[in-house]
């Protein structure tokens, strides 16, 4: 807090503020060491007690000795030296002061000075700190704790001029003035321990708080004390419960010598949601700052959300302030804990406000829905529309590649598909990235990518096509970027990567599929083409089995337990909460955070990839078709009629150089598909879902193998 507070200009003072001595007890002793005539003056009293020369106080009698010494008390009590008790202060310690008495003076009445010392000590003391503390560099606690000592230490004054009144009158005597004394030492030794620490440690805004509260608890046995305690914590915690009104009523920090506990970092705009991947504004705009008074210490958290939920629906244009009334003033806090009840209320209204205002005029589930429909590929036809026309631009390496004809092909492919009813379509771009997948996710430092077993060589493909690295993205505006941030649309991407990959393989297994069908009309036996095929249906149980998994067993029941809890939410922060764990989820059960299993699937695709780009060599190198017997095929091909032959053959071709790549891609994949058992039973008790994973995958592998 004493940092904080010193980075913060304060507004001038005279200089006359700084280089005078304070018009107190002090100023008069210093005026009087510094006189001309203090010296001229010595050995001469105008003191009705004292006609003649100031001597030795023990040069009169007993009697008269009191009235002395009663009279040197009661300047001594507000701060003023006597005849006969000297102040004396230590040069650079401010809070040494000693007070020293004639030795002449009758034993008794030295006793009876001694004891109340302390008391003329504690009033200077606090009437320093009061003055001290009086400037603006010290805070507006230290302003507000001063005002009410300076209100204790008019009452006490008036206390000393009652006592001097009955002095005057004859009515007083040694034992009476430390009789009258004895109530007030307690509190006002209290009160000079806690201005003393203040002091010493410089102590601003929350510290002097829990001070003041921590010396309360400690004089628990004396009501008294503990009552005046409590008393000068609420005159010096009204200014700071000020502040903390207008942050949790308005969400506006009005903090002018930085003793609040809650810093604003006006260098994040919102606009750096869509931007920064760590989203630091939701985190850092508005963040706690260490020395929290202990009163409100274990609400921090809440006081730190209401605040910021107003700001965002001030950010919004939308101006809202928490009802207030008389029983909702933050103007003290007690036993009773009513502070407790006005926060907890404040930050109920702004949760449900601004929850509100999110998924009502904002439509937040709608845009969750439209983000789940295109990056979760929930509903594909736009996106086999686009894959056909934007083939030939994706196969492309990633420098020749135009992203500009990609977005205006991907606008073609909403405007004339179901999408196009969709009014959030228009939110949709493309993108390229400059990495593969699993190379991606090196810098993305908040996933905990875990590597088990000793397999850890994720080497990069030689060259990579925009197939592998094409991703979209989705416009998002405020105040939904605090949901659907930086961070949480680049892990939509990453799954809508991953999916989009498993879709051109299954696009290109299916055609490889056409054409061993469109051969099998010729009823060929005994060749490579029967074996090839049901390598081509086993590559396609697989990619379907895996894409099912991806789809109905992770990505679907996660999205609906999520839909589910965000309609229970109560905050907005809860609802950040269920959505990134539902993408971290998704994440995690999709393979995406275990670079193992995810190479041994990239694996898989590149043989079935490389297998269906091989299939047409394959089928024409294994069976010779006359022209005329090809064009009566694609003719039966074009009707969808494939009723049998009735073309003219040669004879099947011998080809073992087409056995063998069939039976090599069969071997690698049987191993590929074999090798993943193990390591998806090794992982599984840790992660159930990979159960679900190998019973799809590696039935589908089984059943023909």
């Amino acid at each position: 807090m004493e940092t904080a507070a010193a980075n913060i200009s304060c507004p001038p003072t005279p200089l006359w503020n700084v280089e005078r001595p304070f018009l107190t007890g002090r100023f008069h002793q210093e005026a009087k060491r510094t006189s001309p005539l203090a010296d001229d003056s010595k050995g001469f009293s105008l003191d009705p007690f004292c006609p003649g020369l100031n001597k030795a106080i023990g040069c009169y009698d007993a009697a008269l000795q009191e009235l002395i010494v009663i009279d040197d008390l009661m300047s001594a009590l507000v701060g003023l030296e006597g005849r006969y008790i000297y102040i004396k202060r230590i040069r650079g310690k401010e809070d040494e002061i000693a007070f020293e008495v004639d030795a002449s003076m009758d034993l008794v009445l030295q006793e009876f000075t001694h004891r109340l010392v302390p008391l003329c000590k504690s009033y200077l003391l606090i009437d320093q700190f009061v003055e001290s503390r009086s400037l603006f560099k010290n805070g507006l606690v230290n302003h507000a704790f001063a005002a009410g000592l300076r209100a204790l230490l008019l009452d006490y004054k008036a206390m000393v001029a009652q006592l001097e009144h009955q002095f005057r009158l004859g009515r007083l005597s040694i034992q009476g003035l430390w009789f009258y004394c004895q109530p007030v030492m307690p509190s006002m030794q209290a009160l000079t321990i806690v201005v003393q620490k203040a002091s010493a440690n410089n102590f601003l805004g929350s510290s002097v708080l829990n001070l003041l509260q921590s010396q309360a608890k400690a004089m628990a046995g004396d009501n008294a004390v503990r009552s005046l305690l409590e008393k000068m914590t609420e005159c010096a915690s009204n200014a700071y419960l000020g502040i903390l009104e207008r942050w949790v009523y308005e969400g506006v920090i009005e903090d002018p010598y930085g003793e609040f506990f809650i810093a604003e970092n006006k260098s994040l705009h919102k606009e750096s949601l869509t931007e920064d991947y760590d989203a630091k504004y939701w985190r850092q705009r508005y963040s706690l700052k260490e020395g929290i008074p202990s009163f409100l210490e274990n609400i921090s958290g809440i006081i730190l959300t209401t605040g910021k939920y107003l700001n965002v629906m001030r950010e919004c244009g939308h101006n809202v302030q928490v009802p207030a009334s008389e029983n909702s003033k933050l103007t003290s806090f007690g036993s009773d804990h009513h502070y407790l009840e006005c926060i907890k209320a404040a930050y109920e209204f702004a949760g449900n406000e601004l929850l509100n205002l999110i998924k009502e005029k904002y439509d937040l589930m709608g845009k969750l829905r439209s983000i789940k429909h295109y990056l979760l590929l929930d509903q594909g036809d736009f996106l086999v529309h686009f894959m056909d026309i934007a083939r030939e631009e994706l196969m492309k390496k990633l420098d020749d590649i135009s992203v500009e004809k990609l977005q205006s092909l991907l606008d073609l492919a909403l405007r004339t598909t179901a999408a196009a009813a969709d009014p959030c379509h228009e939110d949709l771009t493309c993108c390229v990235e400059r990495s593969t997948l699993r190379k991606g996710f090196g810098s993305l430092n908040d996933l905990e990518v875990t590597v088990s077993g000793t397999d850890d060589d994720l080497e990069e493909p030689t060259t990579i096509t925009g197939l592998e690295t094409f991703s979209l993205s989705y416009k998002v505006q405020w105040p939904l970027s605090i949901v659907i941030s930086k961070r949480a649309l680049t892990k939509y991407q990453l799954i809508f990567r991953f999916l989009f990959h498993c879709k051109h393989v299954d696009r290109q297994l299916s055609g490889a599929w056409q054409l061993h069908q469109g051969v099998r009309v010729l009823k060929i036996q005994g060749t490579a083409i029967s074996r090839s095929s049901l390598l081509c249906r086993s590559m396609l149980k697989f990619i379907h089995s895996l894409l099912h998994y991806l789809t109905f067993e992770v990505l679907e029941p996660n999205w609906h337990v999520m839909y589910n809890r965000l309609q229970a939410a109560r905050s907005i922060d809860e609802v950040i909460q269920h959505h990134d764990l539902f993408l971290g989820k998704c994440l995690t059960e999709c393979l995406l955070l275990s670079p193992v299993l995810l190479k041994k699937v990239d694996r898989l695709k590149s043989l079935c990839l490389q297998y269906a780009a091989a299939t047409q060599w394959l089928i024409s190198s294994s069976i010779d078709i006359a022209d005329e017997g090809s064009r009566a095929l694609e003719k039966r091909k074009g009707r969808g009629k494939l009723r049998g032959p009735s073309i003219a053959l040669r004879a099947p071709k011998q080809n073992s150089a087409v056995m063998d790549s069939i039976l090599k891609f069969e071997r690698d994949f049987n191993s590929e598909l074999q090798s993943l058992g193990p390591v998806l039973s090794r992982n599984s008790q840790a992660e159930p879902h990979l159960t679900h994973l190998a019973q799809w995958i590696l039935g589908a592998g089984g059943n023909d193998h």
